[in-house]
């Protein structure tokens, strides 16, 4: 595990477009979302300590979120053929162990993670409704064995003022966490 933060790509940028499969199979994309109030895409995997430390409280987030317009989901990249936990089919299990709302769509390409500059599990990128960036940083200070309490508040912040329609502060902190793990060969340039 390399200890990673987010490369923190500038406010304002568009969303890239993205097709995933979901645990179902189903194809996701930026278009199933186009009705949101915002839109938080979250790189995630389920081996990574960072993400472990945090899933209980994100599949809280999110259920608290979707009710009032925000769309949700989490995109794993990770390299499953050398990170077996990170397979789809431990993906659906995922999902179905911590009761996941929100769709969670497998990257094998790691082209979408590419596009979003993502370097970190957890990685967060927070939309307003026309699909711009305004948030791009951390859930909150505590990691695992941190000590501080998982609360979520700098990403609460910032999703309660996008919904509440006021500023979002545009100092974030970047989010930490394990690299996402390339294949071989497949590194980005912002890697490293």
């Amino acid at each position: 595990m390399a200890r990673t933060e987010s490369t923190m790509l500038e406010l304002g940028t568009q969303a890239p477009d993205f097709s995933l499969p979901d645990t179902n199979g189903k194809q996701i994309s930026l278009a199933n979302f186009s009705e949101a109030k915002g839109l938080l895409v979250m790189f995630m995997c389920n081996h990574c300590p960072y993400v472990i430390h945090l899933r209980d409280a994100l599949a809280a987030f999110a259920k608290e979120y979707q009710p009032q317009g925000l769309a949700v989901v989490g995109i794993n990249s990770n390299d499953a053929s050398n990170y077996p936990d990170d397979s789809p089919e431990k993906m659906a299990a995922e999902v179905a162990t911590q009761g996941y709302t929100f769709p969670y769509l497998y990257d094998e390409s790691q082209a979408v993670a590419k596009a979003y500059m993502a370097a970190c599990t957890p990685d967060f990128f927070l939309f307003d409704e026309n699909k711009k960036l305004v948030y791009r940083g951390q859930f909150d200070d505590s990691r695992p064995r941190n000590d501080i309490p998982v609360t979520g508040v700098d990403l609460r912040s910032a999703v309660d003022a996008l919904l509440n329609g006021d500023e979002i502060e545009e100092q974030q902190k970047p989010s930490m966490g394990c690299n996402i793990k390339w294949k071989p060969g497949n590194e980005p340039e912002y890697f490293g």
